[in-house]
């Protein structure tokens, strides 16, 4: 036995470290290829570490030496290894480090820099648990490793990731630490230069010190994250290339925000928003969710908890010096700072986009028109945001149905005398202008606001009032009753008096297909129209009902009839066993149903039309 060997000592791991090695090897990491990501970051760690050192001690092991990573793969003998020069360990400190699960020497050097008000930007934690997830793919390891100072020794830790290890004196003649993992059989496809640039690539890109593949004298990463540098140092065609690459959509995007932030969380953010909310075919990133970066080393890749799940469209990265990682860098905990770097980034795209749409309105109109529905969405499920999501919300409307109009903008056009926001639920757009509830509105110079799509009766539940103003549905009883006072409610008893008769014709010949037939004076161009009953279920929430195919009666309409229309005056004049007379008011209702966009099927109309036409001729 050499000299070497016989200087081997062998160390039981400690209990919870033995316990906790399993589920490490086998649970918390879902993918392999996290083992290099780990054991890079690890790498890095220890260069940064070694760089602070550096700057108050100039003695030490290569102090002239460039800082790097090498990643070698021998083939033959199935082993991968992946070596640094950063600061190295000492036989105490590989002890204590490799010995513990979930322990690491970087909590004595935060505790050093804080002392001296250091920089920590550029430190990474966590030694402890991130090599134990080599153990996936190898079937033993080990490690030489020499500390930067000159009489330190170099010492080689072997284990199997089982009950024990081993210490001897390595014969390492440089700074820094090398790790040898024999691989398992079920991990040889590391063995492939091509499948660690790739896994590089993927989660170490951006580390800050040049990784060297084999005897490659390029380095495979880019090193200078894109995100981490001021906006101002950064062209457009810089943010475009790195969007394209990014996602493979080599359509420019809507639009771009990137944030450095110090406070209330240090974090830097870069975030696309893309031309189409559809991922192209060749989109390597086929679901929602921002990347995740601490420090620079990609810790998720789908990250759900970042942005409202309404804002799901939208692409990017967030990197912060002070995520909390749990045992692994795969499972973040949800803590204080995750809740604050959501507020942050969240007020601030929608800032972003409020920003926008006043600066840039024909951008925000392309935005809108590619992502309306997730921001209704928001508008109508999000408990926590739906307030300045409503702030993002347009309308076309009576008064500018080809525009996109704010609720700010609306507010900010009411005439004196007007104290809410009115709005009406139309089929489409089409039916909407020509509503006979807009007569009423038109005379008073209210702008109405229209809403034609399937989400709009959710979001209307939700958005009660905004800026202090309510909501009205030009549709609803209450808004047609609410100015009326006490002399025109006389006047109205009184008309209805003298329209006594055609009120009872046209109850009598709808029946129970309505819930009451009365007179109006808020028509100038319809004969007639249909309102909600007070007291029933609201036009909205019927609706919504309708679209979950949930069972319920709806509820029959109010039908209203302008005695000043000229049809509804010649109505009247016919007399009441005139055959016209019953036909003509089936068509009133009917074509009421038609406006309201309920009309179950319209094609029953064309007999009684024919018939209509035909005693126009006789």
């Amino acid at each position: 036995m050499t000299d070497i060997q016989e200087s081997a000592q062998t160390f039981q791991f400690q209990t919870e470290t033995k316990q906790l090695l399993k589920i490490l090897i086998h649970s918390i990491y879902t993918d392999q290829d996290v083992f290099l990501r780990e054991l890079i970051s690890n790498a890095s760690d220890a260069l940064t570490r070694l760089k602070f050192v550096m700057l108050t001690e100039k003695e030490g092991v290569d102090t002239d030496a460039d800082p790097g990573i090498w990643i070698t793969i021998d083939k033959e003998n199935k082993t991968i290894t992946i070596r640094d020069n950063g600061i190295g360990m000492t036989r105490d400190e590989i002890v204590e480090n490799l010995g513990t699960i979930a322990h690491s020497g970087v909590k004595q050097f935060m505790d050093a820099v804080t002392e001296s008000n250091a920089n920590l930007t550029d430190i990474i934690g966590q030694f402890g648990v991130g090599f134990y997830s080599a153990f996936m793919v190898a079937e033993e390891i080990e490690v030489h490793t020499r500390a930067y100072k000159k009489d330190e020794e170099a010492v080689l830790w072997r284990s199997n990731g089982e009950e024990q290890y081993t210490l001897e004196t390595s014969d390492k003649i440089d700074r820094g630490t090398e790790i040898i993992l024999h691989l398992n059989e079920k991990a040889e496809e590391f063995l492939e230069e091509y499948r660690v640039q790739t896994t590089i690539k993927k989660y170490s890109d951006f580390i800050p010190y040049p990784i060297f593949v084999g005897e490659n004298e390029e380095p495979v990463n880019r090193q200078t994250a894109l995100w981490r540098q001021t906006p101002m140092s950064i062209e457009e065609e810089e943010y475009k290339n790195f969007y394209q690459q990014y996602t493979m959509d080599f359509e420019e995007p809507l639009t771009k925000l990137h944030l450095t932030i110090d406070a209330p969380v240090q974090m830097y953010s870069l975030l696309y928003i893309p031309s189409n909310p559809e991922r192209t075919m060749f989109s390597p990133r086929q679901q929602g969710g921002l990347e995740l970066y601490a420090r620079k080393v990609l810790i998720q890749e789908y990250t759900l908890d970042l942005l409202p799940h309404s804002f799901r469209f939208i692409q990017g990265v967030i990197d912060s010096e002070d995520i909390p990682l749990n045992v692994s860098r795969e499972t973040i905990q949800s803590t204080r700072v995750m809740r604050q770097i959501k507020k942050v980034i969240t007020s601030r795209m929608i800032n972003h986009l409020k920003e926008m749409r006043r600066k840039e309105p024909s951008d925000y109109a392309n935005f809108w028109e590619a992502y309306h529905q997730f921001i209704k969405e928001g508008v109508a499920t999000d408990d926590e945001y739906f307030e300045k999501m409503s702030d993002l919300l347009v309308f076309h409307t009576n008064k500018h149905p080809d525009e996109w109009i704010s609720l700010d903008q609306y507010i900010d056009a009411m005439p004196e005398g007007q104290e809410k926001i009115y709005y009406l639920l139309a089929a489409d757009y089409s039916s909407a202008t020509m509503s006979p509830h807009l007569e009423l509105m038109e005379e008073k110079d209210y702008e109405v606001l229209f809403l034609a799509e399937d989400v709009d009766p959710f979001m209307m539940l939700r958005l009660q009032n905004y800026k202090e103003k309510s909501f009205a549905n030009i549709a609803a009883e209450e808004v047609n009753s609410d100015e009326k006072t006490d002399d025109s409610k006389k006047d109205d008893e009184k008309e209805d008096q003298e329209h006594e008769g055609l009120i009872s014709h046209f109850k009598s010949t709808l029946s129970e297909r309505v819930s009451d037939v009365r007179l109006t004076n808020r028509l100038a161009r319809s004969p007639a129209r249909l309102v909600d009953a007070g007291g029933e279920m609201t036009q909205e929430m019927q609706r919504v009902y309708e679209m979950l195919n949930r069972d319920f009666e709806k509820p029959n309409k109010v039908l209203e009839v302008n005695t000043s229309h000229p049809l509804i005056q010649k109505l009247e004049q016919l007399p009441e066993d005139d055959p016209r007379s019953s036909l003509i008011i089936e068509q009133i209702f009917e074509d009421t149903l038609l406006l309201e966009g309920i009309h179950p099927n319209p094609a029953s109309m064309i007999e009684r039309i024919q018939k209509i036409m035909e005693a126009s001729l006789e």
